[in-house]
């Protein structure tokens, strides 16, 4: 902008701002969160109007058709028929493609309620609860394809609290299973194992491909229908591990014997110690290791030459960041609708919205 029309724009913003300060309550500009409010307020429903509609009659070079009022960042515009298909907006579009994505954003962290009411906060546009959900559900969430070879997977768990039809009837919990890619992209489905495996399938996939998990069965399941190129490294999460180990009991001699071998992959050396032991938690984690003997690295030596993760906790973390949306205090999901949910989540954890 040259300085002539900075100056020029300057007195005629001096002369809104005047016509503005006069027509508003005294009363609410005694602090500078009431200046603000008030300003907001003016701006949205007299000025950014005007200009977005010029701005729209400009770039369309038309005025030609119905008008209608289409909800925005910047106020309710005033749009025509013929406006709003040049700039591919849908037939009964009510909300401006930028509000709607900050109403998406919005709802994929807190309820559609909470939604309603921080996105009336931030912006100072009302858009209902409803709304927010409808506009979740009908959003086409793109599919987050890897761009380079998946070195490393991870997959694990979570729970989703289901509405019964009847009311008064107790909730059902069901499962979704989740995946992180190369420590970064999440996806999740619910009761869609096979959906998982296909999405694994068609991405580019390294060899070796690292796979991580607990040691529920369904994980390693899953893992052997990808169709790796060369070796696929199935890897038991060391914690988890761990975790397993503690419960042994006893000696804490021995259980620092264990540990140390364990850390070092020695499987072998490790039943030698443990399994004289006469008492059943013992017992369960010899058959524990026994069941996962090929997926016990040597864990020190993967950690220090940086080979890959020894442990599944991007994964476990993306599940308990899914279920800081799906577990919000008193939700409940129809079943059909939670796969758009997972989606949702999963595009804000990716930074996709």
């Amino acid at each position: 902008m040259t300085p002539e029309k900075q100056k020029e724009l300057n007195e005629y913003l001096q002369a809104i701002a005047k016509i503005l300060y006069e027509d508003s309550d005294p009363t609410k500009l005694d602090t500078m969160a009431g200046i603000e409010e008030t300003v907001r307020e003016k701006t949205l429903e007299y000025i950014t109007p005007k200009i977005g509609f010029f701005f729209i009659k400009e770039t369309t070079k038309t005025e030609a058709g119905r008008l209608r009022t289409l909800k925005s960042i910047i106020g309710k515009l005033p749009i025509t028929e013929k406006q709003a298909i040049r700039l591919n907006l849908e037939t009964n579009q009510r909300i401006s493609p930028f509000l709607e994505q900050c109403c998406v954003r919005a709802s994929a962290n807190v309820s559609y309620d909470n939604a309603a009411r921080d996105i009336d906060y931030y912006t100072g546009m009302k858009i209902s609860a409803k709304t927010q959900q409808r506009l979740v559900h009908r959003y086409n969430f793109t599919d987050n394809d890897c761009s380079k070879d998946i070195e490393e997977v991870s997959v694990d768990g979570g729970k989703v609290r289901l509405r019964t039809p009847k009311k008064g009837e107790p909730c059902l919990w069901k499962d979704y299973k989740a995946i992180c890619v190369n420590k970064s992209t999440r996806k999740a489905w619910f009761s869609e194992n096979e959906e998982l495996i296909n999405w694994v399938n068609e991405q580019p996939l390294s060899d070796p491909l690292n796979c991580l998990g607990d040691g529920h069965p369904g994980i390693w399941n899953i893992f052997k229908q990808f169709n790796c190129p060369g070796e696929k490294r199935e890897i038991l999460d060391w914690f988890h591990l761990v975790e397993n180990f503690h419960k042994v009991g006893g000696s804490l001699k021995r259980l620092k014997k264990a540990k140390s071998l364990l850390w070092s992959g020695n499987v072998d050396e490790t039943l030698n110690l443990i399994s004289p032991l006469t008492k059943k938690q013992a017992e369960n984690f010899c058959n524990y290791l026994e069941t996962h003997r090929e997926r016990i690295i040597n864990y020190k030596y993967y950690q220090e030459q940086s080979i890959c993760s020894i442990a599944s906790g991007a994964v476990e973390s993306t599940v308990k960041q899914i279920d800081r949306r799906l577990k919000i205090s008193g939700a409940q999901w129809k079943p059909e609708n939670v796969p758009q949910v997972l989606k949702h989540r999963c595009a804000y954890l990716n930074n996709n919205l």
